[in-house]
C-alpha cells in the first residue's frame, strides 16, 4: 500500500470515529421527577426538547421516596429549634437527623448558612412561598392524572400526623396555629378520634392532626409514565449519558460535552438533583447544596393497613400505602455522596413504626425492597429555581430537598415560563440561585 493510500485510510478512520454533534433547542440535564416535568411543560410550549440522564430515568431520589404531595408541609426545614435538636441527634446514628463526622469545607459552609436562617423571620417569609408552590403543584397533578395512560395511583385522601408524646403534640399544635395564619387548615385530633382514620388499627399516639388537602402517589409510576407520555409527544431521551463539561462564549453555553458525544443547545436546564452542584461548578456557579441521604423500606401491603399516608412526627418517619405495597420512609443523613446502606438507619425507621403501631410488626411482613437516595438540600429548605447569573441560556431547577415529588410539576411549569420569558406568579426572589452569594 502506498504512503498516500495509508494516510487517506487513516484519515477516514478518524472521521468515522469523530463524534457527531447533536443539536436541540432545549437540553435538560437530569431524568428525575423535576427533569421529566420540565421536559413535559417545555414540550407543551412547542420546544424541541432533549433530556439526558447519566443513569436510567427515575434512578435517583425520585424513585423510592414517600410519594407525598403536601401543601400542609410549608414550614421550611430551617426553623427555630432545629439546631438544638440536631446537636442532640448528631452523636446518635439511629436518630432522624445524622451528620457523618468529617472535615469538609462545603459541608461546614452549608451548616453555617443553615444556622443563619434557622429563625422565625425566615420561616414566616418561606411559608407563603412554599404553600403557593405546593398548591399550584397539586392542581397540576390533578390535570396530569386525567391524561390517558397516566395512572400513577394519585389519591387525595389527605395525611394523618401522629404525635407519640405530649411534648410532640404540643409542638404540633403550635405549628398548626402558625400555618393557620396563612390559610392552611388542619383538623386537630384527640386520641379517641384517631380510630376514624386508622380503621381500628391500634396506635400508641396521644393525638394527631388531619391535613385534608394533601395527596399521595407512587413516585416511580409517575416519573416513568410521564416520561413515556412525553416521548410519545416529541421529547427525546438519552440515558447512560453523563455530562462532562461545558463550552461557553460570553454569556452563553455553546456546547455540552457528554460521554455520548457533544450536544449543541439553545437553552440548558440543569435539573440534576444532588449532582447539580458539580454541574454548576463547571460553569463557575457556586450552588450551596448538600446531598441528604434518605431511606425507604417497601413491603407487600398487609390486610390491616392505614388507607392514607401517616406521618410519625417525632421520628420524622412516614408510612404510605401504595396500591398493593406499603412503604416506610424517613431519616436525613448528611454523609456526602456515600450511597451505602446503613442498616442501623433502616432499623431506626422500623423501630419507629413499632413505637407508633404496637401491633404492626415489620418482621412479619413480606419485604420487597430496601432503598436509599440522595435528596438535594439547600441551606434554607427552598429550591433553587431561576436563570443562572453568568449565562443567559441556563436555567437551574434543583435543591428541592425532601419536596421534589411534591413540587415537580410546578417546577416544570415555572421553568417553561422562564424559558418563554413569562413572569411566573410566585415569589421568584425567594428561590433565587444567587441568594447565598
Amino acid at each position: 500500500m502506498k504512503t498516500g493510500e495509508r494516510a487517506e485510510r487513516s484519515r477516514s478512520r478518524f472521521l468515522l470515529l469523530k463524534p457527531m454533534v447533536q443539536k436541540t433547542e432545549t437540553l435538560i440535564i437530569g431524568g428525575g421527577a423535576i427533569g421529566v416535568c420540565c421536559a413535559f411543560y417545555l414540550n407543551a410550549l412547542g420546544k424541541k426538547v432533549l433530556l439526558v440522564e447519566k443513569n436510567d430515568i427515575c434512578s435517583g431520589s425520585s424513585y423510592g421516596n414517600a410519594g407525598l404531595i403536601v401543601p400542609s408541609h410549608s414550614v421550611p426545614l430551617a426553623a427555630p429549634g432545629v439546631i438544638g435538636r440536631g446537636l442532640k441527634w448528631i452523636s446518635k446514628p439511629q436518630s432522624p437527623f445524622y451528620i457523618k463526622p468529617r472535615l469538609d469545607r462545603n459541608l461546614l459552609a452549608w451548616l453555617w448558612k443553615f444556622r443563619g436562617v434557622c429563625n422565625m423571620h425566615h420561616v414566616r417569609q418561606s411559608i407563603p412561598v412554599l404553600h403557593d408552590l405546593h398548591t399550584a403543584s397539586l392542581k397540576l397533578y390533578e390535570a396530569l392524572a386525567d391524561i390517558e395512560g397516566m395512572d400513577f395511583a394519585f389519591e387525595k385522601k389527605g395525611l394523618l400526623e401522629l404525635y407519640n408524646t405530649h411534648k410532640g403534640y404540643d409542638k404540633g399544635i403550635a405549628n398548626i396555629h402558625l400555618i393557620k395564619e396563612y390559610g392552611i387548615q388542619n383538623r386537630i385530633l384527640q386520641k379517641k378520634e384517631l380510630n376514624e382514620f386508622l380503621g381500628g388499627i391500634r396506635t400508641a399516639a396521644v393525638g394527631g392532626a388531619y391535613r385534608p388537602h394533601d395527596a399521595h402517589l407512587i413516585p416511580d409510576w409517575f416519573v416513568h409514565r410521564l416520561a413515556r407520555h412525553s416521548e410519545k409527544i416529541g421529547v427525546r431521551f438519552l440515558t447512560s449519558c453523563e455530562v462532562l463539561d461545558f463550552e461557553t462564549a460570553g454569556r452563553h453555553v455553546t456546547r455540552i460535552k457528554t460521554t455520548r458525544g457533544d450536544i449543541s443547545a439553545e437553552e440548558i436546564v440543569i435539573a440534576g438533583g444532588s449532582w447539580s452542584t458539580e454541574l454548576a461548578r463547571h460553569l463557575q456557579l457556586n450552588l450551596s447544596m448538600q446531598p441528604a441521604k434518605g431511606y425507604s423500606i417497601t413491603f407487600r401491603r398487609p390486610a390491616q393497613c392505614p388507607c392514607l399516608p401517616v406521618a410519625m412526627a417525632e421520628s420524622k418517619t412516614v408510612l404510605t400505602p401504595m396500591e398493593d405495597t406499603l412503604r416506610f420512609a424517613g431519616t436525613l443523613e448528611l454523609a456526602g455522596f456515600d450511597q451505602s446502606i446503613n442498616l442501623r438507619r433502616v432499623q431506626a425507621i422500623l423501630k419507629a413504626v413499632r413505637a407508633y403501631f404496637p401491633d404492626m410488626d415489620p418482621d412479619s411482613l413480606e419485604l420487597l425492597e430496601i432503598w436509599r437516595g440522595l435528596r438535594p438540600c439547600s441551606p434554607d429548605g427552598l429550591p433553587y429555581l431561576g436563570r443562572a447569573p453568568r449565562y443567559d441560556n441556563v436555567i437551574l431547577a434543583t435543591g428541592h430537598g425532601t419536596l421534589g415529588i411534591s413540587l415537580a410539576p410546578i417546577t416544570g411549569k415555572v421553568v417553561s415560563q422562564l424559558s418563554a420569558n413569562d413572569k411566573p406568579a410566585i415569589n421568584m426572589a425567594a428561590l433565587s440561585v444567587e441568594r447565598f452569594n
